[in-house]
């Protein structure tokens, strides 16, 4: 299976910023679907933001206008650009591919995360 590994994370004030990357075993331009997910103590993770193959980009409601997402096909990297963090972003935040499947459900791979933790 592909290899997703997560980094960029570490501690940061609020209001501060950080940049995540996702290196991939493999060109992401095989996946029609890349995603970050995050998970804090005692929260289900959780879809923060979506790119699909050509760039197109979603936000989950909580990050919008605070993060973008971007991905380098020709690198094999995905990036989660994080400016303005709150207290709330505070969590492990995972890197995720997805390849559709005809014939059933979509294939889906899971980097190992990387910790993000905001506070004062």
């Amino acid at each position: 299976q592909v290899q997703l590994v997560e980094s960029g994370g570490g501690w940061v004030q609020p209001g501060g910023s950080l940049r995540l990357s996702c290196a991939a075993s493999e060109s992401v331009a095989r996946f029609n679907l890349m995603a970050w997910y995050r998970q804090a103590p005692g929260k289900q993770r959780s879809w923060v933001a979506i790119i699909t193959r050509d760039g197109n980009p979603n936000y989950a409601d909580s990050v919008k206008g605070r993060f973008t997402v971007s991905r380098d096909n020709a690198k094999n990297m995905m990036y989660l650009q994080m400016n303005s963090l709150k207290l709330e972003d505070t969590a492990v935040y995972y890197c995720k591919a997805v390849r559709f499947s005809p014939g059933g459900s979509p294939l889906s791979s899971w980097g190992q995360g990387t910790q993000v933790t905001v506070s004062s």
